[in-house]
């Protein structure tokens, strides 16, 4: 019973936080950034996000935040914010957190932690955070990181799938010549992705 009454204390306050985006209530808004349920904490963010009261201060501190649910949300929206480092998210213990935040880096128009990036899609031990860094480098095109993309072919078929779609941002012949060895891949999806890049190309060409 005690449960059930708690959740419904929590529903109860993050519903008026939400509802203080539409209120152009500010105020509960901060409030809620101190409450002890972070599915509050992360209503009040994003609350903040669309009234436009969030500053890079703010979202800094949130990047922090105990809980890796606040962080997600911080990350999520630090892809609006470049002056906020995601630095410190990028080594994230939390592997969603991780994933997060090279989504934002991919969706920054001058991302800055190219190295790191290019680190976790060679290393990190889940498999689909490297691909996110697959999918952030392709996203970023920074003619550094092709070799990173070029040898995340090696990798589990997910990330050869995004290896190959990030390929799509670069235009030489090492390039080409990946695409068509990746016409051999052992998974479908990597080899018909590969294909279809390689008729644009072809067909840009002609």
């Amino acid at each position: 019973m005690q449960i059930l009454e708690e959740l419904a204390q929590s529903n109860q306050k993050r519903l008026a936080v939400i509802m203080a985006a539409y209120q152009n209530n500010v105020d509960a808004a901060l409030i809620g950034l101190s409450d002890d349920d972070p599915g509050v904490r992360a209503s009040s963010l994003s609350t903040l996000n669309k009234l436009g009261k969030l500053d890079d201060a703010m979202l800094s501190e949130l990047l922090a935040d105990p809980s890796s649910t606040v962080r997600r949300r911080s990350c999520e929206i630090s892809a609006q914010y470049p002056g906020v480092s995601l630095s410190s998210v990028l080594a994230d213990t939390d592997p969603f957190v991780v994933e997060m935040a090279l989504w934002a880096e991919g969706e920054r128009e001058e991302p800055t932690d190219i190295e790191i990036i290019s680190e976790i899609a060679s290393n990190h031990p889940e498999s689909f955070v490297r691909e996110a860094a697959v999918a952030a480098l392709g996203a970023i095109g920074d003619e550094c990181s092709l070799d990173t993309i070029l040898h995340a072919m090696s990798d589990r078929p997910n990330v050869r799938r995004r290896a190959v779609v990030a390929m799509a941002s670069y235009d030489n012949q090492r390039v080409t010549d990946a695409l068509i060895e990746a016409c051999k891949d052992r998974d479908w999806q990597v080899r018909q992705i590969a294909e279809d890049l390689l008729e644009i190309t072809e067909g840009s060409n002609d």
